[in-house]
């Protein structure tokens, strides 16, 4: 097994990474790597680190890299939130860490997984770690672009840019690794747009697909005003179900290991001196399900953009491969009836939907308002 068996598709970027980690005399110590969603950021991250922290193992750096995979080398340290925003605080505190030697190895290794969430006078913590890092701590953001980073960063980076792989590169991952149907594997990989781990989540998780599917039905529902309003309140279920399956296990979790760390038996009342801790917890994680929610939701905006991006090559004829071809029927019929502007109005309203909502418009406001563009029944009806 290699640091690099949980990637595919990103064979040019894993050539760049392996001849830097062979070369320590020249290796940057700064590295930004981009790309969209679910394309490996952080598992090439990982894996450069891995690489780097195996140099030099007696056994070959076997050890190093099951460390980093647990995320428990001490010469490895990262920084992902499932909040809002990185705070300066945080940064502050990976920077301090940074400045520490390397206690097994050559390298420290400094990762921050979601740089795009610093806002300006956080990222200036960070600049000033960038200017003049220490001679073997090597730093390593992620983030979907360049420009989600401020310019004085990105010049003080060498950037490395992944690209979004092929629909079968996923699929045979999801095999090879995971064991999954092909027929499946394949399915889950075009659904999810090569996303890796939402097609993972597809692929091995029943009820997320009939989430998905029944985001399509209602999504190609839509008739006048008044069922847009309905469509929208069971959108928003749907992100939010989608949203509490994925954290309610996390959340239990690390609430008992909390607990097993304090002392507290399981069913065992919390002493008061320790309430706060427990408090803490509960914060963090309320500030993580509000996250959770607006990722939930864009799920479904970016679902509903592979709708009508079927639905407009549907209507013109394009001999491409639908995104949603296993209810390719019902997106034949849809396209029938619905004129290619219509679509792009459609695509638009997506789009604008995904603006409003990360910059703060209620959900539901966002959904109503977009969901007016879905009105093809009705046109149907009106021909």
């Amino acid at each position: 097994m290699t640091s690099w068996d949980e990637l595919t598709g990103q064979e040019e970027a894993i050539a760049v990474v392996e001849a830097a980690a062979a070369d320590p005399d020249t290796l940057a110590h700064s590295w930004l790597i981009t790309g969209p969603p679910g394309s490996g950021r952080s598992t090439l991250a990982y894996a450069f680190a891995a690489e780097l922290l195996a140099q030099g193992e007696p056994d070959g750096g076997e050890h190093a890299r099951r460390l980093v995979a647990a995320r428990t080398h001490p010469d490895l340290s990262v920084l992902a939130t499932d909040r809002v925003v990185i705070t300066m605080d945080e940064v502050r505190q990976l920077v301090a860490a940074s400045q520490y030697s390397p206690s097994m190895g050559r390298w420290r290794i400094v990762i921050i997984e979601d740089a795009d969430r610093m806002a300006e006078r956080t990222s200036n913590v960070l600049l000033k770690a960038l200017e003049e890092p220490p001679p073997r701590t090597v730093w390593i953001l992620c983030a979907p672009s360049e420009a989600d980073l401020l310019p004085t960063i990105r010049s003080r980076v060498r950037t490395l840019r992944l690209r979004v792989p092929h629909v079968e590169d996923v699929a045979r991952l999801l095999v090879r690794r995971d064991g999954v149907d092909p027929e499946l594997a394949r399915r889950a990989a075009r659904e999810a747009q090569s996303h890796i781990g939402m097609a993972s989540r597809l692929a091995s998780d029943p009820e997320a697909r009939a989430r998905r599917d029944r985001t399509i039905e209602l999504a190609l529902s839509v008739r006048d005003a008044s069922s847009a309003v309905f469509v929208a309140a069971e959108l928003l279920d749907i992100a939010k179900a989608d949203a509490e399956s994925y954290g309610q296990q996390q959340d239990e979790d690390e609430r008992a290991a909390l607990l097993r760390s304090l002392g507290v038996e399981p069913g065992g009342t919390v002493p008061p001196a320790l309430r706060s801790a427990v408090k803490q917890l509960e914060d963090d994680q309320k500030r993580r399900a509000t996250r959770s929610l607006r990722d939930g939701v864009d799920r479904v905006l970016v679902d509903l953009l592979s709708v009508w991006r079927d639905v407009l090559l549907a209507r013109l004829g394009v001999p491409a491969e639908l995104v949603n071809a296993a209810v390719g029927d019902l997106i034949a019929d849809v396209a029938t009836h619905t004129p290619p502007e219509r679509a792009i109005a459609a695509i638009d309203a997506v789009s604008i939907a995904r603006r409003r909502i990360e910059s703060n418009v209620p959900p539901l406001l966002a959904l109503e308002a977009m969901l007016m563009a879905f009105r093809t029944r009705a046109d149907r009806l009106a021909t």
